[in-house]
């Protein structure tokens, strides 16, 4: 099995393509810390989204949005225009998610509790702050009605 699962912050806005047979393709990137190393480390990881993801993530994923990934892990081996071998690791997006509020510095870019203008229907809602910084788990207070059982 090879599945993924990320939690950090946009390192930069997501770059849409399409491919010649017109499919969407985004690149973005995204720091992950580690909580647990006894100094502050942080790793580096390339994201690749496709398809209607590619497209939400062009319309709203921006540099310094918190975010939660799940996806898998892809290798690429290549050799560069030096002749030099280079191996890569990247994330291929399955699925991507808010992970809490906008940055308080005023990174991040979007409003997400705006409607969306354009009519595409990719209207978030931004989640609140949690109440205590120890319970900071990034999702939004859940209505027992909105529960299905």
């Amino acid at each position: 099995m090879n599945k993924v699962f990320l939690s950090g912050n946009l390192t930069r806005d997501a770059e849409v393509r399409y491919t010649q047979t017109g499919k969407a393709f985004a690149r973005m990137g995204i720091a992950v810390n580690r909580p647990f190393s006894k100094e502050k480390t942080v790793d580096f990881f390339n994201l690749t989204a496709f398809g209607k993801t590619a497209e939400f993530c062009g319309r709203y994923m921006t540099k310094g949005v918190r975010v939660l990934v799940e996806g898998s892990i892809q290798t690429d081996n290549y050799e560069n225009k030096d002749g030099v071998k280079v191996n890569s690791v990247s994330i291929v997006v399955d699925n991507i998610e808010f992970a809490g509020a906008k940055r308080s510095d005023g990174g991040g870019g979007n409003d997400y509790s705006k409607p969306s203008s354009d009519g595409g229907g990719y209207s978030e809602r931004r989640a609140p702050a949690p109440s205590n910084k120890n319970d900071d788990w990034g999702g939004e207070p859940i209505d027992p009605d909105d529960t299905p059982f």
